[in-house]
């Protein structure tokens, strides 16, 4: 993104500046100073992402378990209760209409993302890297 943002600049300083070093010059600090804006930015929402997690509050740091546990949940249900229930249920010769059935498609990525995140976490843990 910041590239299409800087090369209209230099562009710019093509009509208003001749000298080419000097045009060099301005077009790195330009793109250097967009490169730590967006570093800047980064470090923000990081320091955002810190405070969240750390609260107490439900509302603020409790997304993310909620995020965890209804994944699990979902999870579990969907191997290990549906499969129990429905034979269980056919042993015992009672006819069942189907159970829901929760799009797994859609929910595997968000887990599996979400127990990425948790491995790389535990890595840096044994690493000595975390912050405890």
């Amino acid at each position: 993104m910041l590239d299409k943002l800087i090369g209209p600049v230099a562009g710019i300083l093509d009509k208003f500046i001749e000298d080419k070093d000097q045009k060099n010059v301005l077009a790195h600090e330009i793109a250097t100073m967009a490169e730590r804006h967006a570093q800047e930015l980064a470090k923000g929402q990081l320091e955002i992402n810190k405070a969240e997690a750390a609260s107490g509050s439900l509302f603020k740091g409790g997304w993310r378990p909620f995020i965890g546990w209804v994944c699990g949940f979902a999870f579990v249900y969907h191997f290990i209760l549906q499969p129990i229930i429905v034979f269980s249920v056919t042993v015992a010769g009672v006819i069942l209409p189907p159970l829901p059935e929760f799009d797994m498609g859609t929910l595997m990525p968000v887990l599996m993302g979400m127990l990425g995140l948790g491995g790389l976490r535990t890595v840096e843990k044994l690493q000595g890297k975390a912050a405890k």
